[in-house]
């Protein structure tokens, strides 16, 4: 019963705290102006996602407390956390150059990996690799890798928040499935923090998240991911399929722009998301479709993977290989379509 007090207060926090950033960001005129590289018309305050940070990172030693977190997964998601939105906020309110971003990212990275005891076995066809040093080393791009993407795809209303909620909750059901409801308390505690938020972020974005909250994001979810396959090596391949359209939509477009010879550190809208919000002229649509994915294509495949139907590997292809289709049809990567 306290947890649901919790989960209410955390709910309630990220709401309140997020009006309060709300007015502070157009007191101190810290506006998003739209420009040719923007996806929205109308200028618009950021950083609201510090509200995520702050009623999420609170939450976490109360959670410990209650037996429902170890330690070691509270200091590890408290520390690497922190460190990405303290970095994403000073960046948001000034300019950080990107290397030292990067090398903030990979430290924060360090840090989650040093309490979560590195990169668990990978199972590929009922067979567990351990990767040794290596895994270290694989896992922290990895995590490097998903609080940038997290960056990059939070370009459009209400996405990267309605991505993390149905990724949250639709973990949460697979643990619920298999058993384990030890693992709940955590995403289920992420998901009410970004709720709060998502009043306020849902189209027509009345705020927008930030550096700070969206790279807090992906390295939480990642983290969560970490933990997880600790328990069961199935659960990483969970993790990786329900994150899909964000991961393929990112790479994809990372790598056709890397072919073009294009400076993959500058700014540009030319992500599937992005093009497809300008076909359609509608965040909503792209945001509810995105959402849509996540809960009657992935989830299911999924599901098969967590409950032993199917090999992660091989629910990770079928999973992407639409995903990389709708890049192909939306241009992701390409040059941008008029609005």
């Amino acid at each position: 019963m306290i947890f649901w007090w919790l989960l209410l207060a955390v709910l309630a926090l990220g709401l309140g705290l997020t009006l309060v950033l709300r007015r502070y960001a157009l007191a101190k005129s810290l506006m998003d102006v739209p420009n040719e590289r923007s996806s929205h018309t109308v200028p618009t305050p950021r950083g609201g996602g510090v509200a995520i940070v702050v009623s999420f990172t609170l939450a976490l030693p109360l959670l410990t407390s209650l037996g429902l977190m170890s330690q070691y997964a509270m200091y590890g998601l408290l520390g690497s956390g922190l460190l990405v939105a303290i970095i994403g906020f000073a960046d948001d309110h000034g300019h950080i150059a990107a290397k030292w971003r990067l090398i903030g990212h990979f430290i924060a990275s360090a840090w989650a990996l040093f309490w979560l005891n590195g990169l668990p076995p990978v199972q590929f066809f009922g067979i567990d690799f351990n990767f040794g040093w290596i895994g270290y080393i694989l896992a922290a791009f990895f995590l490097v890798w998903m609080l940038n993407l997290y960056n990059f795809m939070d370009g459009i209303d209400g996405l990267a928040s309605v991505q993390a909620i149905s990724v949250c909750l639709a973990m949460c059901l697979i643990y619920w499935i298999s058993g384990s409801v030890e693992l709940v308390w955590a995403p289920l505690t992420l998901a009410a923090a970004v709720a709060g938020f998502l009043w306020w972020n849902f189209p027509p974005a009345k705020i927008f998240m930030g550096d700070a909250g969206s790279g807090f994001l992906g390295i939480i979810l990642a983290s969560m991911s970490i933990v997880a396959a600790w328990v069961n090596p199935a659960w990483l391949w969970c993790w990786l399929i329900l994150l899909g359209v964000f991961i393929v939509d990112a790479t994809w477009t990372l790598i056709r722009r890397m072919l073009r010879g294009e400076k993959v550190y500058q700014a540009h809208r030319s992500h599937a998301y992005q093009q497809a919000s300008r076909v359609y002229s509608s965040h909503k649509a792209v945001t509810l479709a995105i959402a849509a994915l996540n809960i009657f294509w992935l989830l299911p495949v999924a599901v098969a993977v967590a409950i032993g139907v199917i090999d992660g590997i091989v629910g990770l292809v079928v999973s992407y290989l639409p995903l990389m289709l709708l890049s192909w049809k939306f241009n992701g990567g390409g040059a941008e379509s008029g609005r």
